[in-house]
């Protein structure tokens, strides 16, 4: 057993784990030699004792470890150290596509172009080097956060295929993207790894796997005779060629595949370009279930036994007829299996194959008449539904199906309903504290549709410093669930924090009566004759309440603003100053 802090090889530092398999344990290490962070792929304890395993093993990923590309993951040392056979590889951080798929489901048209162009682009410099990969699935490949995908475990694949292990788990996890001639015992080739990236294009598209079943023979076996259920029956929206690609990539004879991956590389390059989208649907050229070539071997082989028997009786001797004899019989016994294996295979499955039939539109009825409608037609309805919000679809009514609606699939598969629970709840959150009330409304309306109503709060603290978009208290509290539509209030200070408006100006859209009413001040306003060139009409001289001063909105505000005073023309100030002084004078004496 592998604990933290045990060096490996007295060089690699096991940090953590961070993945187990059927095959092999990962730990995340580090090479205290070169100084960086390492994977540390551990064989599982049961595989280590199977000499040809570890040997093959070694060889397949000391091959691989010659790969040098931007998107395989870059092996640095494969070893042993007292029993534990490791690889050292390039630590990546990010998620393994499997995961990303379970996260998102379906991946745009965009992304997964993406992802496939550096696959194939991976891929075709692994076949280059003559290394075929023989495991691709979306397990097996890395996807960092900035989109760049790194291909593993080439040296695992390789070694496993030669022992023909059948641990379940491994066996479940690679038997959905396993190419019939895999299936079926034959050996692998560059287009077994073109079938496993068709799958892959596939379920990145739908997000769903093409092929299901209860074990791996019952997938095994629809990879080798079912056709592959069609992506635009799904979604109309992919294009003709994007759907040829699959088509091509996951045809059951190899004959009618890309012959290497660079050639899917190149398609995928122009398959979105206008003159491609609506091209004409991908037709093979060689039989997709063509008769097993060991046939007509054994037959020939059959034909020239009886010529040659023929032409050499007269000088045969008794060793020879025997010799004649089992040859009969061999070929015999071979032509009857494998006549017996083309009755299972595909005479059997065609007399009970059952009728494809389209799945109903059963969505907005209620799970009841959605349940006798399904039936009705010739499928099985799953005893659990699967509930899921919804803004569109009633509460208690039907959404989707899996299978989806309008897909052709067998009679009798059995459909999953998708409940609607009503709409999409929002669970509040506690706000109270923020100093932004605006941003908080204008998010919960945004995305939750929720409708937002700002007060003022009634009991104010004059012993704090209040933010004037400060949330005080909230209604309702935290925790509570809401849906589309349903209200919020927010309770924001009633206080108000004075600023120093002196040199401000009474009129104007940044004015004190402007911000006067933005706050609920009441104003009195009181003008001063100046005949200063320091001051303006309008401008405010001084505020009966000082800057910084933390009153109640709804208060009155005192401030004294300037009127200027006309200047005398020249030659009519002393006459006006004196006349102004008699009349003063004499009011004064008579009052």
């Amino acid at each position: 057993m592998i604990v933290k802090g045990q060096k490996i090889n007295e060089r690699y530092e096991v940090i953590k784990s961070i993945g187990e398999g059927g095959m092999a344990n990962v730990y995340l290490g580090y090479d205290t030699i070169l100084d960086r962070n390492v994977a540390i792929k551990v064989l599982r304890g049961d595989l280590s004792n199977d000499e040809k395993f570890v040997r093959r093993f070694q060889r397949e990923a000391l091959s691989a470890s010659s790969l040098s590309h931007p998107n395989i993951v870059e092996m640095y040392d494969v070893g042993e150290d007292d029993g534990l056979y490791y690889i050292v590889m390039e630590y990546v951080e990010g998620k393994t596509l499997k995961q990303l798929l379970k996260k998102r489901g379906s991946l745009t048209l965009s992304e997964a172009i993406d992802i496939m162009l550096q696959l194939t682009d991976g891929m075709a410099h692994a076949h280059d080097s003559y290394i075929i990969h023989r495991d691709l699935k979306p397990q097996n490949i890395m996807i960092q956060d900035d989109g760049q995908i790194k291909i593993t475990d080439f040296g695992i694949a390789m070694a496993l295929n030669s022992t023909q292990l059948t641990q379940t788990n491994s066996v479940m996890g690679s038997v959905h993207y396993l190419p019939p001639e895999q299936a079926s015992g034959k050996g692998s080739t560059i287009r077994s790894d073109i079938y496993s990236m068709g799958i892959i294009f596939y379920e990145l598209l739908s997000g769903a796997l093409p092929f299901k079943g209860e074990s791996a023979v019952e997938i095994a076996l629809k990879q080798m005779r079912d056709p592959l259920p069609s992506l635009r029956s799904e979604n109309e929206e992919i294009p003709q060629s994007i759907e040829n690609i699959i088509l091509k990539s996951t045809a059951k004879n190899p004959k009618n595949r890309y012959h290497d991956a660079k050639e899917m590389h190149q398609d995928l390059l122009t398959a979105l370009d206008d003159d491609r989208i609506n091209e004409p649907v991908y037709q093979y050229k060689y039989p997709e279930h063509e008769v097993d070539e060991s046939t007509k071997i054994i037959e020939n082989l059959s034909i020239e036994a009886v010529e040659d028997e023929k032409i050499a009786k007269p000088i045969v001797d008794e060793d020879v007829k025997k010799t004649n004899k089992w040859i009969w019989i061999l070929s015999g016994i071979f032509g009857a299996i494998i006549v017996s294996l083309l009755v299972i295979f595909f005479l059997v499955p065609a007399l009970t194959k059952s009728p494809d039939i389209k799945v109903p539109n059963v969505k907005g009825m209620t799970v009841v008449k959605a349940e006798e409608t399904l039936k009705k037609a010739g499928f099985e309805v799953a005893l659990k539904t699967k509930e899921q919000p919804s803004s569109s679809v009633k509460k208690g009514r039907v959404i989707k199906t899996d299978p989806a609606i309008g897909r052709t699939i067998k009679k009798g598969t059995k459909i999953t309903l998708y409940e609607s629970i009503g709409k999409e709840k929002y669970e509040m959150e506690d706000f109270v504290g923020n100093s932004d009330v605006q941003a908080v409304k204008k998010m919960l309306e945004t995305e939750y549709k929720l409708t937002v109503i700002i007060t003022k709060a009634e009991e104010e603290n004059f012993d704090r410093k209040y933010n004037e978009n400060e949330i005080l208290k909230q209604e309702p509290l935290k925790g509570e669930k809401l849906e589309e539509g349903e209200t919020v209030t927010f309770y924001v200070p009633n206080l108000v924090l004075y600023p120093d408006m002196t040199n401000w100006f009474l009129e104007g859209d940044n004015g004190v009566r402007a911000w006067a009413s933005k706050y609920e001040i009441t104003l009195n306003v009181t003008e001063q004759e100046v005949s200063s060139d320091n001051y303006s009409d309008g401008q405010v001289i001084s505020q009966g309440t000082a800057q910084g001063t933390q009153v109640v909105a709804g208060r009155t505000l005192n401030i004294t603003v300037a009127k200027k005073v006309k200047k005398p023309a020249v030659g009519e100030s002393g006459a006006g100053n004196k006349n102004q002084e008699t009349e003063k004078t004499e009011e004064d004496m008579n009052p």
